[in-house]
Parts: structure tokens; sequence; C-alpha cells
């Protein structure tokens, strides 16, 4: 057997009670062998049914008993065939015992592999645990599983035990079922096995680990906790994102009778000068360079190297904060684990120790780290304490990077708090949408969760495998449709869905959808702006915007606007400020509204410009409400009055006063924390008296 590589065993309960689940234990099972034969191709595996109507094992012609036990496939290097004995599998006519199972499975290992491979001997319980196990000739059944996870622990043995219950019929017998789980629960605490229970197809196929990863160390050293106190840690991957297979290259050219050709392809890349194409660019002719406005600046790597910064390996402590400080949307990256050197007592009391206390004070921990050294980058991350519920397991720490500044995305977007309140949810719908999301609870009162996120596959994973035995049974085969496990997984419960039509009902009435009139290209627009401080009446900020005809609009209306123009330059100013195809329209529009708004004032003749700069100025105001732009409204309300008066335009701030438009308060958008509401209200345009 190739060195670290693992031995499986799986024991399928195959019983009368377990033929409603066997289709879906056949699927888990050849996704585990369909990983292997692509990841750990020198794996063995072998499969033992119990409940079978035979016996068929060694055990039983040695010492005798171990009845109803049958070794499907003895344990042997991964390859097709395993497949085609998982599909489908017998069902069996007698209750399984499950412990019979595992005796006879470690039996198989022992024999198989001795003292070797330790650490590599992997047992997969798949039952019910529904069925009586048989009383032992001596002692009690407690002291039996002690036995055996003695054993177990000494041949170092690793087990899962993945009990399946859904709905549980009349015929069960609880009273037996707490027992086997009970006895399930000393292996747990005795070796090195794992019991789930699930309740669904989902859960099972997110049960059983198909892919054995073996974890790997990424940092040994010291936590510098201050240059005199240092405690030594390992540091682990916690969480990681698991992607689809690298798909390869390969040729069909080599001859059949080849039977060392590899047909993998090698891809060469040839490097050939603009001016002339058929002279060739050697390695050492080439440099890399870096665009800087309209030049590149060539740095060679001996120039790059020196860049580089160059930190030594380390995780140091700087400092602790309160928990409620680092938001969850701060986490990047991977979830790692740290954890005390094992067997290392000092430092799993420091760890334990300051672990505790940090929990206690509801403190976080934030940390510098170099993970290797030579890493050409540092990371500042967060450390939460992880305290164990078991005393073999001792505390750690959850390690989540967090951002730099230049890592941050800050995204701006308008509160309901400064909405008017006919904009506001009524409380009819709101208790819509409070029973809209009670209604897709995943985790209802005395029901099992649904969808965790550890026992939950990843639908496009399960799928490319699927397809894959699809493709190597039939290469001709076309795609199959999309099982309806998987199908689970992707879309809402048609059953949830159905019983519950009065509550979408009720959501669907209490929320009207609309036609937008902008995207229909309207021929006549309201505005309604109503400055804050106003006293007047609701027709004093009541503004009628005239567009151009029906026809224009419609032809215009699937036109990207990228200037205010003169016709119709709120209608234009309101199409760029909704674009998203970039981030710089929001100032760009603004920019343009401004400008547009000065040439108005400018070019007036006896005020006949006002009543549209005005509109515009308003249109520009209510915008930047919305878009959390209240500064740039501010400063250019303040800039064009002190234009006014320069420049003998006093009649346009008599104009606006009558308006009694105002800047934006904070009340209004928080971001406009400079102006009080008093402020604004105060700030009402009037003209200062002629000097003579």
């Amino acid at each position: 057997m190739a060195r670290n590589k693992e031995a499986l065993l799986l024991l399928i309960d195959v019983g009368p009670s377990m033929h409603n689940v066997l289709p879906e234990i056949e699927r888990v099972c050849s996704t585990l062998i369909e990983k292997k034969l692509i990841y750990s191709k020198y794996d063995e595996v072998g499969v033992i049914l119990f409940g079978t109507q035979d016996t068929k094992n060694e055990l039983t012609k040695e010492v005798g008993g171990y009845e109803h036990v049958m070794v499907l496939r003895n344990i042997g290097v991964v390859d097709g065939n395993v497949l085609e004995v998982l599909q489908p599998l017998p069902r069996g006519t007698f209750p399984g015992d499950f412990l019979d199972a595992i005796i006879v499975g470690m039996d198989m290992l022992i024999k198989k592999y001795g003292p070797t491979n330790m650490g590599k001997k992997r047992l997969c319980l798949i039952t019910n645990a529904q069925c009586p196990t048989k009383d032992p000739y001596e002692g009690t059944k407690e002291d039996q599983v002690t036995i055996i996870a003695d054993q177990m622990t000494a041949q170092a043995m690793k087990m899962e035990s993945i009990v399946v219950r859904g709905r549980i019929g009349a015929e069960a017998n609880e009273k037996i079922m707490d027992e086997n789980d009970r006895l399930l629960n000393i292996f747990s605490k005795r070796t090195r096995a794992k019991l789930v229970h699930v309740e669904s197809p989902i859960s099972l196929l997110g049960a059983l680990k198909t892919r054995n990863i073996n974890p790997v160390t990424i940092f040994r050293g010291d936590l510098e906790v201050s240059p005199k106190m240092k405690i030594k840690i390992w540091v682990y991957k916690k969480t990681t994102e698991e992607k689809i297979p690298t798909l390869k290259k390969y040729s069909d050219r080599a001859p059949p009778t080849d039977k060392f050709a590899t047909h993998e392809v090698k891809v060469d890349y040839q490097y050939k000068r603009v001016e002339d194409p058929n002279k060739f660019v050697p390695p050492e002719q080439r440099i890399k360079g870096y665009r800087y406005g309209p030049q590149v600046v060539p740095i060679s790597s001996a120039e790059w190297d020196a860049v580089k910064f160059k930190p030594e390996k380390s995780v140091k402590l700087l400092g602790f904060t309160d928990a409620e400080n680092i938001m969850r949307h701060y986490y990047m990256k991977d979830v790692n684990i740290f954890i005390p050197e094992p067997g290392n007592t000092r430092a799993i009391l420091a760890v334990s120790a300051l672990a505790r206390a940090m929990k206690e004070a509801n403190k976080v921990a934030i940390v510098r780290c170099v993970w290797r050294q030579g890493q050409g980058s540092v990371v500042v991350g967060v450390l939460t304490p992880n305290i164990s519920g078991r005393e073999n397991i001792p505390d750690s720490f959850y390690f989540n990077v967090l951002p730099f500044a230049e890592d941050v995305r800050e995204f701006q977007f308008p509160s309901f708090s400064n909405f008017p309140d006919s904009w506001l949810p009524t409380e009819q719908q709101q208790e819509a949408a409070d029973n809209f999301v009670r209604m897709f609870d995943l985790a209802p009162p005395g029901k099992e969760e649904a969808l965790p996120p550890d026992l939950t596959p990843n639908p496009v994973l399960e799928r490319f495998y699927r397809c894959l035995e699809v493709k190597w049974n039939n290469p001709d085969a076309a795609v199959p449709p999309l099982d309806e496990t998987l199908r689970k997984i992707t879309e809402s419960d048609p059953e949830l869905l159905s019983h519950n039509e009065s509550v979408l009902d009720e959501f669907r009435r209490a929320f009207e959808l609309k036609e937008n009139p902008k995207l229909k290209g309207s021929s006549r627009q309201l505005l309604r702006e109503k400055p804050s401080g106003s006293n007047g009446g609701e027709d004093c900020a009541m503004i009628h915007v005239q567009s151009a005809n029906r026809d224009t609009n419609e032809a215009t209306s699937s036109i990207k606007i990228e200037k205010v123009g003169d016709i119709t330059p709120i209608q234009d100013f309101e199409a760029m400020i909704s674009r998203r195809d970039g981030p710089n329209w929001v100032d760009k529009a603004i920019t343009e509204m401004k400008n547009k708004i000065f040439y108005l004032v400018e070019d007036s003749y006896d005020g006949d410009n006002y009543p549209k700069a005005a509109e515009c100025l308003v249109a520009i105001r209510k915008a930047c409400i919305l878009e959390q732009e209240p500064k740039q409204f501010n400063d250019f309300l303040r800039h064009l009055c002190k234009f006014c008066k320069e420049k003998n335009l006093r009649s346009f701030n008599e104009f606006l006063a009558a308006k009694e438009l105002t800047l934006i308060s904070k009340s209004e958008a928080p971001d406009s924390s400079e102006v009080t509401e008093d402020e604004a209200r105060s700030f009402v345009v009037k003209s200062e008296p002629m000097l003579e």
C-alpha cells in the first residue's frame, strides 16, 4: 500500500428498516468512490453489509456467530468496480447488528495491515440504529463496547458513525434506539470516533466526508504575547473553499498500441518582436513593466526582489479590543484555528487561561502574522476564543483575517429614516414582511435545522461528480437532469410554499408592484420638494417639469445620457445620476448640473431663466440627499449665493428666498453632520440692501 494512503471499510446497514434510504446511501457512497478515483487513486476500499439474508465473512468460519454480515468487497485499491458493486445494494431481510459489523471490519483491517498503516485505517458505519444488538456472553453491552473501543484505539483506527433517522415509524422501539445511541457515544468518548445523526437526504450527503484531507500546519512557532512571554502554538486551516478539480488537456494522437503513453499535452509559449515577427525574444531579453500613466516603467526581477517586504516569520499580539468592535463583515478569506502545541502542558494551560479570560471579558485579540520565512505579505487578524466542551480537547482560538484600508469597499445607501413617512412601510406591510421571513425559518422550533453548513454539500461539486460517473460509464451519454436531493438545496421547498400560500399572498398584496415611469419614458414628471424649515403650503414646493415631446422621449429612453443638455436638463441629470455602469456617474452628474445652474443664472435676462435654474437646484438637492452627498450641495449653495452677491445678481437670491430653499441638515442626511437643523432653517437666502 502506498505511503500515507487510507484504508476505508464501509459498514452499511441494509436491513428492512433501511430500505427507504438505501438509494441515497448508494449515491453518497458512489460520490465517495468517485472522489477517491480523482484525488486518492491509491487508497484501498472494502464494503461490508449487515442485515443480509446470507452470511459471508471469515470470523463466522473461524469462531462462528456474526450471522447476516456479508463482505461485499474485500479491501483493495479503489477502482471502477467498486461503483458497480454499490449500484444497487442488495436489500436485506434481517435486522442488522452494527456491533457484529464493526468487529468483522476491525478483524479485516487487523489481518490485512497488522500494526502498520497507523492512523490511516477508517471504519464508516451507516445505520439507523433501530435494531437490537446481541447480548454478550459475559458482562454488559457497555463492557463489550468499551473493550472494542480500547482495541480500536490500540490499533489506531478511526470510525465515523452516521445514524440516519427521518420520520420514525410506529414500529420503531425508542428504548432500543436510546440504548444504541448510548453504545455509539461510548465509541466517541473512548476512541477517535465521530457520531452524526441525520434526518434528511441532504444531511446524509454532507455527513459522509467523501474526501479525506490530512490536516497540515501552516505555522508552528511562538505566539508572542510580549518580548518575555511566548506560547508554543500550531496553526491549521479550519475552513477553506473546495473547488472543482482542475481539468487537464489530453491528446488522442498517441498510438493506441503504446501502453506507456501519458496522452498529456504540454504547452510552451514563445515571445516575438512586434516589428519582426520572425525573431524570438529569449528570456534574458524580457523584463516586466508596470504602467504608470501613459508610460510603462520596466522593473527587473532583482529590483522587484529588493522592493519586496521581507518580514520575519512570527505571530505577535498587538492588543485586545471589545468583541463588538469587530464587525462580521470584516472577516476575509479562510478561517484558521490556533491550538497549543500538542503534548506541551504549559502551552495548553497558557492558551486555556488566555482564552477563558478573553471569553469572560468579551474581548478578542488583534495579532500580526507572517506564516513562513520569506513571505512577502503580512496579515493582521482577530483571535476569537473557542472554549472546548470536551475534556480531551484543549481550548483554542479561531483566526480571521481583517482588512486593511485598501481592502474595504464603502457603499453609501440612503437610510429609511431620512425618507418621508409616505415612503416608510405601514404596520400591515411590516407584519406581512415579518410573517414572510418567519415562513422561511431554517431552524423552526421542534424541527431539525435545514441546510446546516457542516452537513450541506456543495451542489455544484456533487453534480460534477455525478456527471463524471455517467460519462465514465458511457462517454456519449447526455448530461443527466438535476437530482432531486440537490434540487432541494438550490430551490425553495415546494411543500413549504404550498402550505404557506396565504402568507405569500398577503406579502404580495401588501407590496404592489408598479411600473417605473422613468423606464417608460413618460412625457411629464412631477417633482415634489419641500425645503427643510418651510412653513408654506405644499404648492410652494411643487415644480412642474416640462419634458420634450413623447416621440423624443421614447426614442431616447434606451440611449445612455452622458451630458446635461439645454432642453431637458433635469431629465438628463436624473438619467445620469441613476446610471450604475461606472463609479463616477454621480459626481459627473452633479458637476454637470452645477455648471448648468451657473450658466442659466448668468445668461438670464430680467430673470427669465430663474424658474428653470430653481427647478435644477431643487433636483440636485433631492439627488444629493438620496445619494448621501449633502456636503456637495451645501458647499455649492453657499458658493452660488456668494457668486450672485458679487455679480450683482441679488434678484436670483430674492427669487430663491421666496422658495425658502435651505441647506441639507443632518436630519435629512446623516452625513451632513456639519449643518444642524436650526442652521439649515436659518439659512433662507435673503438679499442684502443695495449700497448707495
